[in-house]
């Protein structure tokens, strides 16, 4: 699990996964906000339906790929967190 270190220049706000509200910080990205929220997994491979997570983090892997604000296959990694983004 990810963790916030120090003093945040970001604002708080809340972001929505999976129809629960989730703490985040105003310029971090949609992944990091989650895994420091404590979910360990995104989403699950379409191939062997095995548990995924973000491994790159620089949108060249895609492993993070989620459905955000209705848009399928968003690289949660590069996206950066906006209030009220599901």
């Amino acid at each position: 699990m990810l963790k916030r270190y120090g003093q945040s220049l970001g604002q708080p706000l809340t972001i929505w996964f999976e129809g629960k509200p989730v703490q985040a910080v105003e310029g971090e990205s949609v992944a990091a906000a989650l895994l420091t929220a404590g979910i360990k997994y995104l989403y699950h491979s379409q191939v062997s339906a095995k548990p995924r997570t973000p491994y790159c983090w620089m949108g060249s892997c895609y492993e993070c790929l989620l459905v955000i604000d209705g848009e399928q296959n968003q690289q949660s990694c590069v996206i950066n967190v906006r209030d009220g983004m599901h």
